[in-house]
């Protein structure tokens, strides 16, 4: 192997296991399993994730962009705080872009992204019954990708993903707090239907409400269990 060849191939080992300590602490934070405020130690995320310290502190500063991690100085890293103050920036964030995205989708989709959005939602409704939450977090996210995709937008398409785990962070932080996921699967299961039911009939207007509604839903049941 040449030099250049060995150089690329430690670069593309280098980044998967980037990618991998970001996929690891995407699912721990976001699950809550390590709680908001929490200290980011390097050491100690490397024995719990087997995984070296540049990869880690990579996979850190990509979550930091996101908003999940935030960088103190002088004291380091930790998971942001869930607060009244950040929650409500989330939400209006999230009204905007995706009651904006639903509304494009329901002018630009093509019929194909129109039924694999309906094909996932059922999928998602078929999740819940099955108490198959892995399931549903992927089917989930792969609906919000694909419903940016659908809007035509370069910028949605990159913004949507990426906000998607400060999302799913406060969607287990309620389910958590109310006792499970199934009462807010069910209503974002209403809110896929809306939004797909209005994509078909190319209803703008209707798919942005379905989208808005759900969110200002959402806030005002998080902002209870503050």
């Amino acid at each position: 192997m040449t030099q250049m060849g060995l150089a690329t191939t430690v670069e593309a080992g280098r980044l998967s296991l980037a990618e991998k300590a970001y996929q690891l602490l995407v699912r721990k934070i976001t699950r809550l399993e390590i709680t908001p405020g929490a200290v980011l130690a390097e050491k100690l995320l490397m024995a719990d994730l087997g995984i070296g310290r540049t990869p880690i502190r990579e996979a850190l500063q990509r979550l930091a962009i996101e908003g999940l991690v935030s960088h103190q100085p002088n004291r380091g890293m930790f998971v942001a705080a869930i607060s009244a103050t950040s929650v409500q920036h989330i939400y209006e964030f999230r009204a905007l872009i995706d009651g904006f995205t639903a509304r494009l989708a329901a002018l630009r989709a093509s019929e194909g992204e129109i039924r694999e959005l309906a094909e996932l939602q059922l999928l998602l409704v078929t999740a819940t019954d099955e108490d198959d939450i892995d399931s549903y977090v992927e089917l989930d996210r792969h609906w919000y990708e694909l419903l940016a995709q659908a809007a035509q937008n370069i910028y949605l398409s990159e913004v949507v993903p990426r906000i998607f785990n400060l999302h799913l962070r406060l969607w287990f932080f309620i389910s958590r707090k109310i006792g499970g996921w199934h009462p807010i699967a069910r209503a974002h299961e209403e809110m896929t239907k809306g939004v797909v039911d209005a994509l078909r009939r190319r209803q703008p207007e209707q798919a942005e409400q379905a989208m808005t509604t759900y969110i200002s839903g959402r806030h005002r049941e998080i902002k209870e269990l503050l």
